[in-house]
């Protein structure tokens, strides 16, 4: 993937995370995006709720997530979902760091639709 691409594959991968969570949709939130590759850092800033993704530093960012971006590459094309987010997450492929209160309102909201998805699937 060449370096433009970036901005498209975090906004895809944005509004795919935001379509299963719906409630983080209203969220407002600078993210700075980090993705290591052969010897650099790229770095985006995320603006939420817009979902704007622009290759520039974010000073004002309240939530910075690093990751490989050949993983990352991998995880968008094939479609991942919020729980593989949280795998790579909790394998440490992927590192979230910020404020607390930003963090744990967002882990709070997807263990909440995540409990909410396994309900309808045991009515099923």
């Amino acid at each position: 993937m060449a370096p433009q691409d970036a901005p498209k594959l975090i906004e895809q991968a944005v509004r795919g995370f935001l379509d299963e969570v719906p409630a983080l949709k209203q969220l407002k939130l600078v993210v700075r995006v980090d993705l290591q590759g052969r010897g650099d850092v790229q770095q985006f800033r995320l603006q939420m709720p817009e979902v704007q993704v622009k290759r520039e530093i974010a000073a004002d960012a309240r939530v910075a997530v690093q990751m490989r971006r050949d993983f990352f590459n991998l995880m968008v094309e094939h479609g991942a979902k919020v729980a593989d987010w949280r795998d790579a997450y909790e394998d440490g492929r992927l590192k979230v760091s910020g404020v607390d209160q930003y963090l744990r309102l967002i882990a709070n909201v997807v263990e909440r639709q995540e409990e909410r998805n396994r309900t309808r699937r045991a009515r099923r």
